[in-house]
């Protein structure tokens, strides 16, 4: 099976490559560095070409509001009318839960209107929301920094290791499309101050870490509900201790 991962050589893409590759599949990692640019159209007529799958994990270069949103909305739109034309069977983007339960987070709106791209489109779908990775608690936990302690949100976390969402990824890429949404988060849920308190105390951090229920998350306020699976989800099998050995 010929499958092409749009932003192949990201975080989550690259682990996808490599375990696609262990299954046997041809896994392309497609990416600006390889001459395939979603944004833009370049180079997609070439690399789908004979594709039966692909996995856009693409991340926008820029979070500012209108520079996030057109990312994802002309990506998304270049891709399903390329994948169109080239007989793609099944297109699996990776988003966030939440996206339409935090309209004030302006990443989490232009995930929003790419999920709209992909079931508005002629091609067969999966789309798998994901919460948070195990791997940027150190930096929001960075972003909270007031006057030598850290704030951040009180709020219900759920974070994942990014292993268990490329491995989640995988498997929905080589099954059949879905034409729905999954929602995917780690095994253990606590306020969002604790995970990033185990974070920082892990490297050796000893800077006090304080739940502010007034706190925002990428400039915008949330609740308990915001950042969580509400219904079923399928959750990851590594928890932080065990990914906190690793780091």
């Amino acid at each position: 099976m010929k499958i092409v991962v749009i932003g192949g050589t990201g975080l989550i893409g690259s682990k996808l490559v490599a375990k696609l590759k262990q299954q046997g599949h041809e896994a392309i990692a497609a990416s600006p560095k390889s001459g395939v640019n979603a944004v833009t159209g370049e180079g997609l007529a070439t690399v789908l070409t004979g594709a039966d799958v692909v996995v856009d994990v693409a991340n926008s270069p820029s979070w500012e509001p209108a520079a996030v949103l057109e990312f994802f909305e002309r990506s998304s739109k270049n891709l399903v009318a390329a994948e169109a034309k080239a007989g793609v069977k099944h297109h699996v983007a990776l988003s966030i839960v939440g996206t339409d339960r935090s309209p004030d987070i302006a990443y989490f709106r232009a995930k929003l209107a790419q999920e709209t791209v992909v079931k508005g489109s002629s091609v067969p779908y999966s789309i798998v929301r994901a919460t948070q990775f195990f791997e940027f608690l150190g930096a929001i936990g960075e972003a909270g920094v007031t006057a030598g302690k850290i704030v951040v949100p009180s709020a219900l976390f759920q974070p994942i290791a990014s292993d268990d969402v490329a491995d989640c990824l995988a498997e929905v890429a080589t099954g059949r499309p879905l034409n729905g949404t999954i929602d995917l988060a780690g095994p253990e849920k606590a306020p969002f101050n604790e995970f990033v308190a185990r974070r920082l105390k892990a490297a050796g951090d000893s800077r006090p870490v304080m739940g502010d229920r007034t706190a925002q998350y990428y400039g915008a306020p949330i609740g308990d509900t915001s950042l969580i699976p509400l219904g079923e989800a399928r959750l990851g099998k590594t928890p932080l201790a065990t990914w906190l050995t690793s780091v």
